[in-house]
C-alpha cells in the first residue's frame, strides 16, 4: 500500500519506518527541509531501541522516503496519517493548530478519495473537527479516522510491530477495510483491530494514559504513606501485584512520571472535562500529587545537609524522564535540578542519552560529566533520577573512592536497601 505521513516527529517517524518494514511504500512529510535533509541521507533524528535499523533498511530498499512537500503527500498516499504536535495549551487543553492548519491546507490540495487518519493524540471531537477543516475546500470524498497509537518511549518500535491492540475510530465502511487490510501483517497473533466509532477512539487514549498515571500516582502516595508507618513499599507492591484485578504493572514508586504523554494527556483530559461541566476530581489529584512528587527527595536532602546545602556539589545520574529515551519533557531530573540550583547548590550530571537535550535547555547552569562516575568527584552526595540499567549494578568501591560523603538519594529505589548500607553509604529512597 501507498502510505503518506504528515510530521516526523517520535510518533509520526515510529508509524512511518515501520509501516515500510511490512512492504508498504512510505513517504514522510515534514516542513524542517534540515531534517527531512538529514533523514534523506540516512540519519534518525531521535534516540529509539532498534528503530535505527529498520530506518536504514527500508531507505536502502527504497520503501522509505521524505518530502517538504504535502501536496508530493497527498498525490502519494491512499492512506494520509497526521502524526502532528499537539502541544499543551496554557489552559491545559491540546493545542490543535498544527492538526487545523495542516487539515485546512489537505482540503485545498486533495484530488481524489484518501483516509485521513489522525494519529496524534487529540481531545473528544477533534476528527470532527478535521472533517469540516477539510470538507470546507475539498472536492472530492475523503474519511477522516481516529487511529490513536499506543507506543512506549523505549519500545516504541516493538510496540507497533507486535501490538497488543489497534484502535480504529471510524463509521466508514471503506476506510475500515482500507485500515484493517494495513494492520493485517501486525495482529497476525490473533491480537484485535478494535473498530468503534471516532470519539469512543479518541477518548480511548486519553483514558488509557491518564488511568496509567492513576495507578503511578498512588503507588507514590503509597510509598509516602510508607514513609509515615514504617512500612515497606517493595513488600507492598508485591503483595499488591499479584493480585490479577491489579496487576504488577506500574506499581513502581518514585520521583513521579514525566515525558510527552502522561502530563499532557491528563491535563488534556482535565481540561476537556471542564468544557464539558464535568469535574474529573481523580485526575486533579494526580496533577497534583505528581507535582509535588518530582521534588519529594528535596526535604531529605535538605535534611541531611541540616538546610546548607549552599556550595554542595550533587552529582546526578540519570535525566531523561525514563530509560532508554533521550526524551526530558517534564522529567522529574528537571525539577529536582531547579530546587538544588535555587538551594545553592552545584549540579553534575550523566546521563546515557540525554544530556544533548537539556545543555540545549539548561546552558552551562550545571556541569556535565563524560561518564557516570565523573559525577561523582568530590560531589557531597549522589542523585538518582532516572533509572538506566547501567546505574543498577555500579562499582560501589569506586564510588566510595570519588564520592567526598557516602550519601546516595535514590529516586527509582535501585538498591537494596540492606545491601547498599552493608556497603558503607548513607542510603534515602522512596517508600522504604
Amino acid at each position: 500500500m501507498k502510505i503518506s505521513v504528515v510530521g516526523t516527529g517520535y510518533v509520526g517517524l515510529v508509524t512511518g519506518t515501520c509501516l515500510a518494514e511490512t512492504g508498504n511504500e512510505v513517504l514522510c512529510v515534514d516542513i524542517d527541509e534540515n531534517k527531512v535533509r538529514s533523514m534523506q541521507a540516512g540519519e534518525v533524528p531521535i534516540y529509539e531501541p532498534h528503530l535505527d535499523v529498520i530506518f536504514e533498511r527500508n531507505i536502502k530498499a527504497d520503501r522509505l522516503k521524505f518530502t517538504t512537500s504535502l501536496q508530493e503527500g497527498l498525490d502519494h498516499g491512499d492512506i494520509i496519517f497526521l502524526a502532528l504536535p499537539t502541544p499543551e495549551d496554557e489552559d491545559g487543553s491540546a493545542d490543535l493548530k498544527y492538526i487545523l492548519g495542516v487539515a485546512d491546507d489537505i482540503g485545498k490540495k486533495i484530488k481524489n478519495y484518501k483516509v485521513i487518519v489522525d494519529k496524534s493524540t487529540v481531545p473528544v471531537g477533534t476528527s470532527e473537527k478535521v472533517h469540516t477543516t477539510i470538507a470546507k475546500n475539498a472536492k472530492c470524498d475523503f474519511d477522516v479516522v481516529s487511529n490513536p497509537e499506543f507506543l512506549r518511549e523505549g519500545f516504541a518500535v516493538d510496540d507497533f510491530m507486535k501490538p497488543e491492540r489497534i484502535v480504529v475510530g471510524t463509521g466508514s465502511a471503506k476506510a475500515t477495510k482500507l485500515m484493517e487490510k494495513l494492520y493485517a501483517p501486525f495482529v497476525r497473533s490473533g491480537n484485535p483491530v478494535i473498530i468503534m466509532d471516532e470519539k469512543s477512539a479518541e477518548l480511548t487514549k486519553y483514558a488509557a494514559n491518564s488511568f496509567l498515571a492513576a495507578k503511578i500516582t498512588f503507588m507514590n502516595e503509597i510509598a509516602n504513606f510508607c514513609e509515615k508507618v514504617g512500612a515497606d513499599v517493595d513488600k507492598v507492591r508485591i503483595g499488591m501485584g499479584t493480585d490479577s484485578r491489579i496487576g504488577k504493572r506500574f506499581l513502581f514508586p518514585g520521583i513521579g512520571y514525566g515525558g510527552s504523554c502522561f502530563p499532557k494527556d491528563v491535563k488534556a483530559l482535565h481540561k476537556s472535562g471542564k468544557d464539558h461541566n464535568y469535574d474529573f476530581k481523580i485526575l486533579n489529584a494526580v496533577i497534583n500529587v505528581n507535582q509535588t512528587q518530582k521534588t519529594i527527595l528535596i526535604p531529605k536532602i535538605k535534611k541531611y545537609f541540616n538546610d546548607e546545602l549552599k556550595g554542595k556539589k550533587i552529582g546526578l545520574w540519570g535525566l531523561a524522564f525514563k530509560p532508554e529515551t533521550d526524551d526530558i519533557r517534564e522529567a522529574p531530573s528537571l525539577y529536582m535540578i531547579d530546587e538544588l540550583l535555587k538551594l545553592g547548590a552545584k549540579v553534575t550530571a550523566f546521563d546515557p542519552e540525554a544530556m544533548d537535550n537539556v545543555k540545549q535547555k539548561l546552558g552551562d547552569k550545571i556541569t556535565f560529566a563524560p561518564g557516570m562516575y565523573g559525577v561523582l568527584e568530590d560531589a557531597d552526595a549522589l542523585v538518582i533520577c532516572t533509572e538506566w540499567g547501567v546505574f543498577r549494578n555500579p562499582n560501589f568501591k569506586l564510588m566510595k573512592e570519588l564520592l567526598k560523603n557516602y550519601v546516595i538519594f535514590d529516586g527509582r529505589n535501585l538498591y537494596d536497601t540492606n545491601e547498599i548500607k552493608e556497603e558503607g553509604f548513607h542510603y534515602e529512597s522512596i517508600g522504604r
